[in-house]
């Protein structure tokens, strides 16, 4: 592990850049009833219930030292065919 910390640590190369990547899973889901409108000084509420919607991939890859990155997010998470 310090051995990847070090190569964070290396200076801007652009001929080398660093690119870091990473995937994450998030559910999708949606509200069953509306939520309660607060009056002043007090906060919307909402129930805890929900209904599931599938879930998609956010992707994101990402040149920190150069300050450039890229996101996309799928609209499922499929096998593509």
């Amino acid at each position: 592990m310090e051995r990847v910390l070090e190569v964070y640590k290396r200076p801007y190369d652009p001929r080398f850049p660093l690119v870091c990547k990473d995937e994450s899973p998030k559910p999708l889901i949606g509200e069953t009833r509306q939520p309660l409108v607060g009056g002043p000084g007090k906060a919307a509420r909402y129930d805890y219930e929900y209904r599931r919607e599938g879930v998609c991939n956010v992707f994101m890859a990402g040149e920190p030292l150069a300050g450039r990155h890229l996101r996309w997010i799928s609209p499922t998470k499929t096998k593509a065919k």
